[in-house]
């Protein structure tokens, strides 16, 4: 069997429009409550060999919501977003349009003197590709959407304009199987015969 990595999305992340680059707000209230509406869903994979978690908050404060314990891992952080810390999409657009066209438009590009998208996909990938290449272990990750987009990136060598098109929502889960270099996309949920049949 394959290594087994599971993604958990934190809570408390609204639609991209509203995100905050390098958002480091703990959870409030709704998305504790969020955190404790799954709490009994996603606890089985408390249970993973291996649980870790981004550094920020959010991430932080769900994976201990849901009983996980995890470890701090750096490489899982957001993109570095250098000047553009802490504004939305629209904000730096407002303030920067060029700039933000050009980040948009060449994964390579950084104008915000921050990380370029690339080198985000590379980092969080080069931390997928360091698990332990134990069979049948399995591990948990709580991270932010923006992380498990690059990671989706990075594992199914998809062209890195495809991050903008994964929409990863709050308390979501992904996971991805395989080892170093050699990952699949498993979709989770219930197996039922479709109805074309």
């Amino acid at each position: 069997m394959a290594l087994r990595v599971t993604f958990v999305a934190a809570a408390g992340s609204l639609s991209r429009l509203t995100e905050r680059f390098e958002d480091d707000r703990p959870l409030d209230h709704a998305g504790w409550s969020d955190v404790q509406r799954v709490a009994r869903e996603l606890l089985p994979l408390a249970a993973a060999d291996l649980r870790y978690c981004s550094p920020n908050p959010r991430s932080r404060d769900t994976g201990a919501g849901l009983g996980y314990a995890p470890l701090v891992q750096l490489a899982l952080r957001d993109c570095g977003m250098g000047r553009w810390r802490g504004l939305t999409l629209g904000e730096a657009m407002a303030r920067e349009p060029e700039a933000v066209d050009a980040w948009l438009a060449d994964p390579r590009a950084a104008p915000h003197g921050g990380e370029s998208l690339l080198g985000f996909i590379r980092r969080v990938g080069n931390w997928l590709d360091t698990r332990p290449p134990e069979d049948d272990c399995r591990v948990v990750a709580v991270a932010e959407p923006s992380v498990i987009r690059a990671a989706l990136v990075y594992a199914l060598k998809a062209p890195p304009a495809t991050y903008w098109n994964i929409d990863v929502r709050s308390l979501s889960r992904v996971s991805v199987t395989g080892r170093a270099g050699r990952w699949s996309l498993r979709i989770e949920g219930v197996s039922a015969r479709p109805s074309w049949m």
